[in-house]
């Protein structure tokens, strides 16, 4: 749940609201990289005080632990509140950062295409090698004169026809 920023402004410090305030839109786009890391940092070391700070109340008002100051806390909302804000800022931050280094981490998708085609032209391997010289004409058939088998033509009828006769012999059993 977003919370206003007249309700940051209250509850942080002056330089811990200078330091959530520069995780709103307008003022987010204008930081580097660096400016973000380091302000994702000290936002983070804030978001752990509060949570401490929270828990210690917690355990005061329960009375399992000594109260810090004079006297025990009766309520840690509004520290529970800016562990909130705190969180919501370092949320904006680490999307801003994610944001950036996913526009700079590479080139478009033709880009990438382009490099994979060129790879692949590169490591290509030839697996059938040139034949080498060779001559203009192609090769040209020569009829063999002499027939290796001599076949009766009557054979052959009589061949299919003693196939038709067994095939009808079988399918008739």
């Amino acid at each position: 749940m977003s919370v206003p920023i007249s309700t940051e402004k209250r509850l942080l410090t002056a330089g811990e609201f200078e330091v959530v305030s520069q995780t709103h839109y307008p003022a987010i786009c204008g930081l580097s990289e660096d400016a973000l890391a380091d302000n994702l940092k000290l936002l983070r070391e804030y978001r752990q005080k509060a949570r401490d700070r929270s828990r210690q109340q917690r355990r005061e008002m329960r009375g399992k632990a000594e109260p810090r100051g004079a006297e025990a806390a009766r309520d840690n909302t509004g520290t529970e509140a800016k562990a909130a804000i705190f969180a919501g800022a370092v949320k904006r931050l680490n999307r801003e950062l994610a944001r950036i280094r996913k526009a700079g981490s590479g080139g478009s998708q033709t880009d990438h295409a382009r490099r994979a085609l060129e790879l692949k032209r590169r490591n290509r391997v030839r697996h059938h090698p040139n034949s080498g010289r060779t001559a203009n004409g192609s090769m040209s058939l020569i009829e063999n004169p002499n027939p290796t088998v001599d076949t009766d033509p009557r054979e052959i009828g009589r061949v299919s026809q003693a196939v038709k006769v067994g095939q009808a012999r079988r399918d008739s059993n």
